[in-house]
């Protein structure tokens, strides 16, 4: 008797201590669950993907600065009546998209910062997209229900060369 309570003590002190392991990994936090959230908006046929054409819409995904050298070009290329620098996804790196699933791994780094890779098909042809992530949590951010992770950069590689979002705008 004695052995056999010994062994279900055991396994029951074993099964939690895997569980609190299993949740302290940095892909099961909220970076993974912003970055998710993204692309499940991209996932099946017909789907609209997110809506950045606002300047709140901007802010809820990427970081403030980055948000506002979108909204900035943006708003020079209406005033020249010219396209935005930024004229696809940026999430996606396309203007079309057919996409069946995401393989989506996420590393932090410290506790503000964590870098995201999204791996997926689209119409056929493979690619890569990394996500650079800050957290923005205390950060005059008014809203603590909200994932505090928004994206500093995204990298796409083009022929093989890395080019970033940020790098668009370096004119």
């Amino acid at each position: 008797m004695l052995t056999r309570r010994l062994f279900f003590i055991s396994a029951a002190a074993f099964c939690a201590g895997a569980g609190a392991a299993g949740s302290a990994r940095a892909d099961d936090g909220p970076a993974l669950a912003f970055v998710k959230a993204i692309y499940a908006a991209y996932k099946g046929k017909n789907t609209k993907g997110i809506a950045i054409d606002t300047d709140a819409q901007l802010r809820r995904y990427f970081e403030p600065s980055l948000a506002a050298l979108i909204s900035n070009d943006r708003k020079d290329a209406a005033k020249h009546h010219d396209v935005p620098t930024l004229d696809g996804d940026p999430f996606i790196d396309a203007q079309d998209w057919e996409i069946k699933s995401f393989d989506i791994t996420v590393n932090e780094m410290d506790g503000s910062k964590a870098a995201a890779t999204v791996k997926f098909v689209n119409a056929g042809e493979p690619a890569t997209v990394t996500l650079d992530l800050v957290s923005i949590a205390g950060a005059g951010n008014a809203n603590h229900n909200e994932n505090p992770w928004r994206i500093s950069d995204i990298t796409y590689l083009h022929d093989g060369k890395p080019e970033t979002l940020r790098g668009l705008f370096k004119h």
